[in-house]
């Protein structure tokens, strides 16, 4: 008799486990005035706003690169009747690419089929889609409705809140730009299929930061996270997502705590740019560039805002587990320093920063001296020798 029920509970037991493996994961983040939408299969909520918005659009036009438009676009276009009739603008991926010249093509396009401002733009990408997407249409006739698919893990945790969109100029990062919000973002962790492992890795970087800015208890998750299971990642893109869009909505124009969604992003940025000035090298991802700003901006939180030694060398250690080194030269450090200045949270000539305290606790407005400065980037490439 024991071993019959045994046996039955076993059965019913995978009946649930099966049951609630096959319910898939939706939640809804309400941002400022928009709502977030993240769901393993996330065509149904697609297709919900279109049947509460019936016949309100007068034209569709979906923003794509080569990549999405491959593995993303189809599957999304065969369960989205609405879809089926747009009109596709495709352009080439990479971040050299978001540039007021492509913008230019694009404001063209829309122009030559007629584009109206009942029109919807909708944006399926990653970062850069999103960003050059949504200035597009908030300048296109002073603004038409926008959507944001957004592809990758960076776009997902990043782009998916807090309505700052813009294009690089002369290479430097998002000089041109508006804050404006979607009417809606719809993530969906699956895309994440489709994405090389450095993409996904590189997207990686802003759930660091996330956790290092605000939330101790998500860094303890973040350093147990296994890239063979993407669909693992789908609850801590949810937490990231609600960790930035709390920020964003106490802060919506970063004049205060927004700021600090920039840590690791000051001298981050600053090599990016450096990385793709350079005609004879390979471009950083974003990812990658945030990595070497986190550790360098972790160091000058050690000298200047309280962060303990051995946080930094934890800080320091699980980062360089999971990114690559890059190789930065003593000769390029002037260049970097210049690039700084054109940082967007400077004030009267002063280089800003926003510095850890502690791990999950963040400081805005914090100096660094040249020098200092100089100091955080050796201490980075000395890390990376002794690895």
């Amino acid at each position: 008799m024991l071993s019959v029920q045994s046996g039955l509970f076993r059965f019913l037991l995978l009946i649930l486990i099966t049951f609630a493996a096959s319910i898939s994961f939706m939640t809804e983040i309400k941002a400022n005035n928009y709502s977030v939408f993240v769901s393993n299969g996330i065509t149904r909520e697609i297709n919900q706003f279109f049947k509460v918005n019936k016949n309100k659009y007068s034209k569709i036009f979906i923003l794509v690169d080569e990549n999405t438009l491959k593995h993303c676009y189809p599957q999304l276009v065969a369960n989205v009747p609405a879809f089926a009739d747009a009109e596709i603008i495709e352009i080439e991926s990479g971040e050299e690419n978001k540039n007021i010249e492509v913008c230019v093509q694009i404001w063209s396009t829309l122009s030559e089929y007629s584009a109206d401002r009942q029109s919807l733009f909708v944006n399926i990408g990653g970062g850069v889609i999103g960003d050059m997407g949504g200035f597009i249409a908030s300048t296109f006739k002073r603004g038409i409705g926008f959507i944001n698919i957004p592809t990758t893990l960076l776009s997902q945790v990043d782009a998916s809140v807090g309505g700052k969109l813009g294009i690089d100029l002369n290479h430097l990062k998002n000089e041109i730009g508006v804050f404006n919000n979607p009417l809606a973002v719809f993530v969906d962790p699956a895309f994440l299929n489709t994405l090389e492992e450095r993409q996904v890795v590189s997207g990686f970087a802003e759930m660091i930061k996330h956790a290092l800015i605000s939330d101790a208890d998500y860094w303890k998750q973040i350093k147990k996270v296994d890239f063979s299971n993407l669909e693992n990642l789908t609850k801590l893109i949810d937490t990231s997502i609600k960790i930035k869009n709390k920020v964003v909505l106490a802060d919506p124009f970063e004049k205060n705590m927004r700021k600090t969604l920039n840590f690791g992003h000051t001298i981050g940025h600053a090599i990016e740019t450096h990385f793709l000035e350079q005609e004879n090298q390979a471009p950083l991802l974003h990812g990658e560039a945030i990595a070497v700003g986190m550790i360098c901006e972790a160091y000058l939180s050690n000298k200047v805002s309280g962060l303990s030694g051995k946080e930094l060398k934890e800080i320091t250690t699980f980062i360089l587990s999971v990114y690559k080194p890059v190789k930065i030269k003593e000769n390029n450090y002037s260049r970097f320093l210049e690039l700084m200045q054109h940082d967007k949270k400077n004030e009267k000539g002063k280089i800003n920063f926003s510095l850890l305290s502690a791990i999950g606790k963040c400081k805005i407005n914090a100096g660094a001296t040249a020098d200092l400065i100089k100091e955080s980037l050796n201490y980075y490439s000395e890390q990376i020798k002794s690895k």
